[in-house]
């Protein structure tokens, strides 16, 4: 069983869903309100945990309710939140996500506790980073928690993978240390000159790896799509396991399409739910 280091956001989602999205300085109308669990490195964490690998989540929840409930819900996952620190007198982070008919989303996010994670944190949880097989970064914590990660992974040997999202200005600082980018199409062009190892997902049409010595792609599952959010990291947290587990990348990247495919049939990025 692979080892994979998660360090990044925990969010609540406020979720409603909407006949169609609206254009600039349109109203229209929501149906329902759910509050469900969230957050990029969350989801991410979740997904390398079910895949089977053993995952640390390095974060920051608020001293609320939202987050005393989240830490329970993934432990109850299998998931260590045992380098989670709560920020007092700051909220857990939110995110506000409207799905359309067609199970496409928008998402806003408030960062909350997210906002606080600091380098420093990262330090005091080196050991699991340099213990870690591959550390899995995104970009809804700030930077330079995210480059100092990097850096602390790169001097272990830690394999490094990146989801750039949302989509950040990045430069040598933090690309110079990554392995691996998986990331959606937008993502993926607002990365300039990154000629490295690149995952691009597709959509329906599956997902793409392409590096100096590979060329692979995976058609997407045929699957009844309820909702998209979290499909991008259900993908990137099971080929971060796969990775961790030793697989190559063909395995790796069949065994991301397969948990993407299943998180679309989910409603909310998370099919559990907070207490």
């Amino acid at each position: 069983m692979g080892r994979v280091a998660v360090v990044g956001s925990l969010n609540v989602d406020l979720v409603t869903g909407v006949e169609r999205h609206p254009r600039p300085g349109e109203t229209v109308r929501g149906e329902g309100l759910e509050h469900r669990p969230g957050g990029k490195g969350a989801n991410q964490a979740l997904a390398a945990a079910r895949a089977g690998a053993r995952t640390t989540l390095v974060g920051r929840v608020g001293d609320d309710a939202a987050g005393s409930s989240y830490l329970i819900g993934l432990r109850r996952e299998d998931v260590d939140v045992s380098r989670v620190r709560r920020t007092r007198g700051t909220p857990t982070g939110h995110a506000l996500i409207v799905v359309d008919g067609s199970g496409e989303n928008t998402i806003v996010i408030a960062a909350g506790a997210n906002g606080e994670l600091t380098p420093d944190d990262v330090e005091d949880c080196a050991d699991v980073v340099r213990e870690a097989d591959v550390l899995l970064l995104q970009l809804e914590v700030p930077l330079p928690a995210v480059e100092a990660a990097a850096r602390l992974a790169r001097g272990a040997g830690t394999r490094v993978l990146l989801n750039p999202s949302p989509v950040t200005a990045l430069g040598p600082s933090l690309l110079d240390h990554v392995d691996l980018v998986v990331a959606n199409e937008d993502e993926a062009r607002s990365l300039g000159g990154w000629d490295g190892p690149l995952i691009t997902t597709l959509g329906a049409r599956g997902a793409r790896w392409r590096a100096p010595r590979v060329d692979l792609h995976r058609d997407a599952l045929r699957v009844d799509v309820v909702d998209t959010t979290g499909a991008g990291d259900a993908l990137a947290g099971a080929v971060a396991a796969a990775l961790a587990d030793g697989l190559d990348e063909a395995a790796a990247l069949e065994r991301g399409v397969a948990a993407g495919a299943r998180a679309a049939t989910h409603d909310g990025a998370q099919d559990w739910l907070l207490d």
